[in-house]
């Protein structure tokens, strides 16, 4: 696996601004860091809406930490933690969490456990979210189905779309049943929703599920369009071809604005670029995005 990091500034992103902002995302972690917040394979994004602050994702170690504190950012002043999806780039800060913050619940899906697991030839590597972290967090963890009201017009939201076991299969992702293996079909990943007025704002670190699924889903389930995605789209492997398909098929949602990173990859970020122009921009450490 090959992790991009680059030293950039801290950069504020205002386009969509128009006299102020409801929500304001400032990432902590991503695979490009900036000279006083490193990088890391993760996804890590501060979130205050509403006079509330959302962690979601802790990153692939405590460097969320290190960086919110250099960012400005108090973990402690957290009100709700999300966690995306159930592997150990997103998940490893858990326990770096809980110890820094005393009273804020962290929001997972119930298809969550300690079973993914990414499969080479006939070996399969444990890529999920830190062991015994269920056990030893209980009183800390909950744990939502379907349509979870986190708060007033934020939601998290699971996936709809059918088969997507295939695209775990493709992408060697599988979840450990018992004795068994079965392709990941991605019922621990969930979106983070803001309703708004004139549209949704998606958070979706990792995108799985396939970008373009989840913004139709969403879409559908509250009969509204998308304006903003914001997460990483797992694209950094894929070939140039599947790449532009896909910026093809996340134009058709309507969506008016993409932020993403992480494990999207320089590369793919590119390609999607070129197709999507102004629409999409890249998700680094220290970027604030206002809306």
């Amino acid at each position: 696996m090959i992790v991009e990091i680059v030293e950039i500034g801290i950069m504020k992103s205002n386009e969509i601004r128009k006299g102020g902002f409801n929500l304001k995302a400032t990432v902590l972690v991503d695979n490009i860091g900036t000279e006083i917040a490193t990088g890391e394979w993760g996804l890590s994004i501060y979130i205050e809406q509403a006079g509330k602050n959302i962690l979601l994702d802790t990153g692939a170690s405590n460097r969320f930490l290190v960086n919110a504190k250099a960012l400005e950012k108090d973990i402690g002043a957290v009100d709700y933690g999300v966690l995306s999806h159930a592997h150990y780039d997103h998940a490893n800060g858990m326990q770096a969490f809980f110890e820094e913050n005393e009273n804020a619940k962290f929001y997972l899906q119930k298809g969550t456990g300690e079973n993914c697991y990414f499969k080479k030839w006939f070996i399969h590597k444990y890529i999920g979210i830190p062991k015994h972290i269920l056990t030893r967090q209980k009183d800390r963890i909950e744990y939502v189905t379907g349509k979870y009201k986190l708060y007033e017009n934020v939601y998290l939201i699971p996936h709809t779309t059918k088969g997507l076991e295939t695209i775990g299969a493709a992408n060697k992702m599988y979840i450990r049943d018992g004795r068994r293996w079965r392709p990941d079909n991605f019922a621990h990943e969930q979106s983070l929703v803001i309703e708004e007025e004139d549209g949704l704002i998606i958070f979706n670190s990792c995108s799985h599920g396939g970008a373009d699924n989840i913004i139709n889903e969403v879409s559908k389930l509250f009969e509204k369009p998308a304006k903003m995605m914001i997460g990483g789209f797992h694209i950094f492997q894929k070939g140039e071809t599947e790449i532009r398909q896909l910026a093809e098929k996340i134009k058709a949602t309507g969506v008016k604005k993409i932020y993403t990173g992480h494990c999207t990859g320089g590369r793919a970020f590119r390609i999607l670029q070129q197709e999507l122009g102004d629409m999409v921009e890249q998700l680094k450490v220290g970027l604030v995005i206002e809306a």
